[in-house]
């Protein structure tokens, strides 16, 4: 997917509802060449906007994002992305980001992003857990450290929230900021699963709609305590939700003007 082939949307107005297909935890290896180009062509072509919501790569590799890049060729629609901890693994995040965005790939790190009228904040998030269990920065250095990075990505959203102006805000996340998400998995692994940290900015900011991955166990979608829609795309859980399909994602379609009600966000399966 050359950058000149990818379509930025800034031109297109007067649109009045935008579709986001959307699905994370892609795991791209250096031998899935053939194997991901039909999901992405597929989720590509049912939407105006494609999203992508960390653990792009399997292991952290340059090798897998430029594998993955060829997969991504003759994808027509703008795509914006975060990465997940998998894309952190060697260290090389910083390359996996340069070969992304030299693709035509917006990839967002404590970022606003714009297009066809709806605004997008996104970080990887971090662990640390939910509600009362959340950890707290006390004891060891080890356990403050940990803390720290939770709290940093949620500041990282929150600057990111705080400087769109769209009508439609959706943040993009890896981690879960609710626990309803994760629901499904083990519980002692909750608290490497997300954080209610990240919870906090996306309430202040009132936030449409929220993305993310990371728990493949999870549950598809639940809600922030002020109500704002949180989905699981994670593509294990959806295809679990969705009777195995082999190429489940999901599809919101979202107004360009300030919703009036929660019944204007409107979200769908898309399945082969």
């Amino acid at each position: 997917m050359a950058q000149d082939h990818v379509r930025n949307g800034d031109g297109l107005t007067g649109r009045q509802r935008v579709r986001l297909a959307a699905l994370s935890d892609l795991h791209c290896t250096r031998t899935s060449q053939g194997a991901l180009q039909p999901l992405l062509a597929q989720a590509s072509a049912a939407a105006d906007i494609l999203v992508l919501c960390g653990d792009l790569t399997d292991h952290g590799l340059p090798d897998e994002a430029h594998v993955l890049v060829k997969e991504m060729m003759g994808i027509h629609v703008p795509v914006v992305a975060v990465l997940g901890n998998h894309d952190f693994h060697h260290s090389e995040q910083e390359a996996i980001e340069q070969i992304l965005t030299a693709a035509g790939v917006k990839v967002l790190d404590g970022d606003e992003h714009e297009l066809l009228g709806i605004g997008f904040a996104g970080v990887k998030g971090f662990g640390g857990g939910f509600g009362r269990l959340t950890l707290e920065a006390w004891g060891e250095d080890g356990i403050k450290k940990f803390v720290m990075e939770a709290v940093e990505e949620a500041l990282k959203l929150e600057k990111a929230l705080a400087r769109l102006h769209s009508a439609q805000r959706v943040a993009l996340l890896h981690y879960a900021p609710i626990e309803a998400t994760v629901e499904g998995e083990p519980p002692p692994l909750f608290p490497f699963l997300g954080s209610s940290r990240l919870e906090e900015p996306l309430n202040r900011y009132a936030v449409t709609a929220v993305l993310h991955g990371h728990a493949h166990h999870g549950s598809p979608e639940g809600k922030t305590t002020a109500g704002a829609p949180v989905y699981n795309v994670a593509m294990p859980v959806l295809r679990a939700a969705f009777s195995g399909s082999a190429r489940p994602f999901r599809v919101i379609e979202l107004p360009t003007v300030a919703p009036s009600a929660e019944a204007t966000v409107f979200d769908r399966f898309a399945v082969s």
